[in-house]
Parts: structure tokens; sequence; C-alpha cells
């Protein structure tokens, strides 16, 4: 095998991209290393960024293939070169990662935090099987434990075929056919119970179907990605449209509580009258009476009277009273008639998100989203500010404050950062006249933006930088959400 390693860069943390020279050209690997997504993919053509691209591995850097070696029934295996080292992709789903080796010795990873990696011999990768029938025989009962390699897509075409009816030499002949189909397989992108999967059976509902490998990969590789941004979004939607039929639900439920009450409590009134009917019993200076209630079989009732007023100021005290509750009332009332229209939209958009199929359908869902109606409120200082070489960084304190920030806060010259792709806090550097935006304060930010998100425990954070001009909230989002029209990336280790 003729190759040689021209370069090794990432430009994202969970990726790898390997370049090799050989006589009929050149040849991409793009390895993916995601905690949800472990997959090798061979792009025709890969276009490095001239920023935010980082070098890895140097030592391979010119280094020649020797030779491919698989791991014995291990989703592992090895490029080996000439030069003595030997790059071994590890892909164990979320903990798959690749490791430079020398004389048996990891030297180096790809994710740092995957430290017992370190401690690989690649010997031990190697897995030995009985898969005779004497040991088929002996343990057909646990079967899945016996097959261990087979994995979840090739037991649900065996449990689609009745495997688990069978007898247990019914069970071993379908097993030896699967293995002679999957000497010479087809490659098949399909969608098992809602996921995407790579298979080498005909399985699920079929989406293609390929005899070369690579291209097959190439393809699942960019359907899963479009599906995983198309899971997202809907996750973050369905998420928020929830979240606002219960606040909505909430609010309506309490209000038509307190309107009972306050309906229910209407002795303002009554002591009013009871007074102005009784005046001629009333002595004045006195704090309390006992009146019969002729509004309740003239049960008696004591109301209490303020000694410096006279019968008719008491009375008209408690008569501004019940006028004050009969407008709380009609308040209540206009309110919870707004909300209960607002909860049927709410209810009816949250269904239409849940049957939404693609990401039109999401985003035209997205647009008639409002903000959350229940959350008026709004912090004083939003955000949490540290210092850098005399440089203010703001850093939200939460997705409302976010928003706030972004409104109140920032300047568009303002620069803008936030970890890429997850859930965070955004960060500025605010701008100061006349000066550019140093590289150690443009890290220290990005620091604060990963350690501020969900990938604060990771050793490497992809943060989003671009002028706060770029960032724009749109009608409808969901609270702290925005769009951002140009970016630039930036890797760098979460810190506090």
């Amino acid at each position: 095998m003729d190759a040689v390693v021209s370069e090794c860069f990432t430009q994202d943390k969970d990726e790898l991209i390997l370049r090799f020279e050989t006589f009929s050209g050149t040849f991409f690997i793009r390895a993916t290393f995601s905690s949800v997504f472990a997959c090798l993919s061979f792009p025709e053509n890969f276009h490095r960024a001239r920023k935010n691209s980082t070098d890895l591995f140097p030592g391979i850097i010119g280094q020649r293939v020797a030779r491919l070696h698989q791991y014995d029934f291990e989703r592992s295996f090895s490029i080996v070169f000439t030069g003595g080292l030997s790059m071994v992709f590890k892909m164990h789903g979320n903990r798959a990662n690749l490791l430079i080796i020398r004389d048996n010795v990891v030297e180096e990873l790809f994710k740092k935090n995957l430290v017992s990696d370190l401690q690989v011999i690649p010997e031990t990768l190697n897995r030995s099987v009985d898969w005779s029938y004497e040991s088929f025989l002996a343990n057909h009962a646990e079967a899945k434990k016996l097959f261990f390699t087979f994995g979840k897509v090739l037991w649900h075409y065996l449990a689609n075929l009745r495997f688990f009816e069978m007898s247990s030499d019914l069970q071993w002949n379908m097993i030896q056919e699967l293995f002679q189909d999957l000497e010479k397989p087809s490659y098949f992108i399909t969608v098992i119970e809602g996921t995407l999967h790579f298979s080498l059976v005909r399985c699920g509902q079929i989406r293609n179907e390929y005899n070369n490998p690579l291209a097959a990969l190439n393809e699942f590789y960019q359907s899963y990605v479009q599906s995983d941004v198309l899971a997202r979004e809907h996750s973050v939607l369905l998420n928020a449209a929830k979240k606002d039929v219960l606040s909505l639900q909430t609010f309506h439920e309490k209000a038509q509580q307190r309107i009972k009450t306050l309906q229910s409590e209407n002795s303002y009134k009554v002591w009013a009258d009871l007074i102005m009917a009784n005046m001629h019993l009333i002595i004045p200076g006195q704090e309390r009476i006992v009146l019969p209630d002729f509004y309740h079989e003239n049960k008696e009732i004591e109301i209490k009277l303020r000694r410096e007023l006279s019968p008719q100021n008491n009375a008209g005290v408690y008569y501004s009273k019940s006028k004050k509750q009969q407008i709380e009332i009609n308040k209540l009332l206009e309110m919870s008639e707004k909300k209960a229209d607002e909860l049927a939209k709410a209810k009816t958009l949250l269904e239409k998100i849940e049957r939404a199929k693609d990401l039109k359908e999401i985003r035209a869902a997205a647009s008639a989203m409002k903000p959350d109606r229940t959350d008026t409120t709004v912090e004083t200082v939003p955000y949490h500010e540290f210092e850098h070489h005399g440089f203010r960084i703001l850093v939200g304190k939460n997705a409302q404050g976010n928003d706030t920030m972004l409104k109140r806060f920032s300047h568009k010259d303002d620069l803008w950062l936030h970890a890429k792709d997850v859930t965070g806090s955004h960060v500025l550097i605010k701008y100061q006249s006349g000066k550019i935006f140093p590289k150690d304060v443009i890290e220290r930010a990005a620091q604060l933006a990963g350690f501020n998100s969900k990938r604060k425990t990771e050793s490497l954070c992809a943060i989003v930088v671009t002028p706060r001009k770029y960032v724009r909230k749109r009608k409808g989002d969901p609270v702290g959400a925005v769009v951002v029209e140009r970016e630039e990336v930036i890797l760098v280790d979460p810190r506090a």
C-alpha cells in the first residue's frame, strides 16, 4: 500500500482529518469521535479552513503506510507505518478514540480525557471467540452474549425472522447463512425504530443500497449529521413548546382559583351594608361591633371598625375595598380569558411541532413560537462580570439573562462568544474605542464560555467568536436562542 500521510488536523473537538498522498491522488479519512456518534467517512475533497484548525500528531507526517490491521472480533483497526508508528482507531461508541502507538506503548491520544486509553496494549485488542457448533449448543439460550459482535441491527434483523422462536438447529442454520451473507454484503442506509443506521443486511426502512462501502459510509455520515441537526432542533423546540403550554396552563388554573376565592369572599360589601343599616347602634370610638347579618338568616357577625372614623366613613372604607376586589376579579377574568385563548393556540402549536417531519416544518413552527409569556421579571444585572488585561468580560447568568444582556447591555462592536452546538452562557468582551481585542483576552473569554456550557468537563471545547453585530434574535425564537450570521471557531480548554 503506497500512501504517505501529508496532513493531520482538527477543526472540531470531535473530528480528525487525515490526508494521504498516493500515486493515484489524494485520499482523505474523516474520523468522528463524538460521545453519541463514532463514524469514519472518506470525502473525495476536504477544504481546510484558513483559521481555527489545529495540526495534530506531527510525528506521523511523512510516514508511509505499511499495512492495515483489523483486530479480531473487535471494533478497532490500525494503520501501521513503516517508521515503527501505528495509529489505532478504537471505535467504541461513546469511548471512541484514536491512539498513536510506538513499540506497543501509547504515546498520544486524540481524546485526552479518555485517560484509560493510555494503558491500552494493542495485542490485547484481539479477542478469541469459540463459534463452534458445540459452543453454540451449550450457549444458545444466551445467543446474544455468544455472538456479541452482531450489534443491535443484526439482532433486529434476526428477531424479524423469528430467530428466537426457532429450535436450536434452525437457529444455527440461520446464523451460518448470515455469516455467508456477511462475507459479500451489500451496504444499506436504513431507519430502524426511528433511528438512522448503517447496515450490512436488508432490514428496517431502507433509504439507499450500495455496493461500494466508501460511498455508503459517506452518504451515511451526511445523512446522520442532517438527521442529528433535525433531532436537536426538534427537541429544543418541543421542550420550549411544552414549557409554554405548562406555563399558560398553570397561570390559567391559578387565575381561576383566585377568581373563585374572591367571588366567594364578598364580605367587604356585606360589612358596609350592615354598618349603613345599623349606624344608630354604633358608638363613636368603637373598634368592633356585633350585628345580625340579614344576608345570612340574621346570624351574628363581628365587624372591625376604625375608632377615628364615623360609621359612614367606616362603611365607605369597606365599599372601597369591595370595589377594588371587583376590579381585581374583572381583570383576572379578562386575563384568564386571554390566557385560555393563548393556551389553546399553544396546544395546537405543540401538536404541530410533534408532527413535524423536516427542518422546514420545524423552523416554520419555531417562527410561530412566542417568548415565555409568564416570565416578566428582568434581572437588574443579568450577567457575571470579569476583567482581563483591562477588558470587561460579561457572562450571561441564564437563558433569560443571555437575552437581556444581548438586548440591553451590548454594543454592535462588542465581541460575542458561545460554546459551539451546545447550550451555555453568552459571553461579551466589551468594545473599547480605538483598541483591538488582544488574543489572550479572546482566549480567556472563550475559556469562560466553555466553562459556562455543557462542554465544561471536556478537555477541548469549540467556541464560536464573532462581532455582536452578526448575532441576532429572530421573533419567536426560544429564550436564549440566537442566529449567528458570520462566525469563527477557536479551540480552548474550558476554565473558570
